[in-house]
């Protein structure tokens, strides 16, 4: 990214409470985006959102539904976020220097246990796709590392043993809209494809290291397609599939435990070591879809409901509508 789109990107943050992470996401992007309107999306990861949207309600006022800075509510909106939603506080329809935005409010703890755990796999999934960081005091970056790992984990189990590369990005972008109930009625029906199509540039780039870390322990192999694309192939046997497990976050394996069983081995430090037990990778595969499918349905259904009561209703119908509306046009 150029430094004068950043310094663009970034100056939003001259008029916001410090925060101890920042990261822009969505079309804005894309190499190819023509449409200068459009919103730009941001993520802030705070250590304290009771403190941070107290100065931001003093400093920013018109950011929030009328009704939350008459309530001076600070408290309320971090209730909201905490109890209803997942964690996040979405402030949409930010006007400032003739751009719009939209920026979620995080807390840093939540947002550090999501990527490493996937315990509410909202933002963890949102990390899985291309992000550009601009502020990064904590090192997300690096840590986010164990998130990308997993994905890629997941995406090969839900995977044949030959397949694009394209097809691989689009496993993992999809991941985080499996049981998404906005996919029902209030997303574009084609908005994997066109995600992975519009950024493939900012996936391979991204994901890179790790799948040349996976080919160097045998659980994928790739070759040239003699176009701009690789092809991948991989191992479907039981003992790559367990590798591929053992790559998942610790609640994911820890509910397939449940469901399939697991074994227990106490190793030479005296730690127990669990492990999955897998009759069959398309039983396995078809247990962490589940898993992950059900996090995302309960995560997308949580942050609907605390959305529409944060944002007001106005702003609430008119972000449903742009939705909606790139919905039936898909």
């Amino acid at each position: 990214m150029e430094k004068e789109q950043e310094d663009q990107l970034a100056s939003l943050l001259s008029v916001l409470p410090p925060v101890e992470f920042c990261c822009v996401y969505g079309s804005s992007l894309h190499p190819n985006n023509a449409d200068k309107s459009s919103m730009v999306d941001y993520i802030l990861g705070v250590s304290d959102p009771l403190k941070w949207h107290t100065e931001n309600l003093e400093m920013n006022p018109d950011h929030y539904a009328s009704w939350m800075v008459q309530l001076k509510g600070a408290k309320l909106i971090t209730q909201v976020a905490d109890e209803i939603g997942v964690g996040v506080h979405f402030n949409p329809f930010v006007t400032w220097k003739d751009k719009m935005f939209k920026y979620g409010v995080v807390r840093m703890d939540d947002l550090i246990r999501d990527l490493l755990n996937w315990e509410k796999f909202y933002l963890s999934g949102r990390l899985q796709k291309p992000v550009h960081i601009l502020v990064d005091n904590l090192d997300i970056g690096n840590l986010n590392s164990v998130n990308l790992r997993a994905a890629i984990s997941a995406a090969l189990l839900l995977s044949p043993s030959k397949f694009s590369e394209e097809h691989l990005y689009a496993k993992i972008c999809s991941l985080s809209y499996m049981g998404d109930l906005r996919m029902l009625f209030a997303e574009d029906k084609n908005k994997v494809k066109k995600i992975v199509q519009g950024q493939f540039g900012l996936f391979r780039i991204m994901y890179k290291p790790f799948l040349d870390e996976y080919a160097t322990k045998d659980l994928l192999r790739f070759s040239s397609s003699g176009g701009h694309q690789l092809n991948f192939s991989q191992d479907c046997g039981l003992s790559a599939a367990s590798s591929l497990v053992s790559r998942l976050p610790p609640t994911v394996r820890s509910e397939m435990g449940l469901k399939l069983g697991e074994t227990r081995q106490i190793n030479e430090s005296g730690k127990v070591k669990r492990e999955v037990v897998i009759g069959s990778r398309e039983e396995a595969a078809e247990c962490m879809r589940k898993i992950v499918r059900r996090r995302v349905m309960v995560s997308s259904a949580r942050q609907a409901v605390a959305g529409l009561l944060t944002v007001g209703a106005i702003n609430g119908v008119k972000y449903l509508a742009n939705k909606m509306c790139k919905a039936w046009k898909s």
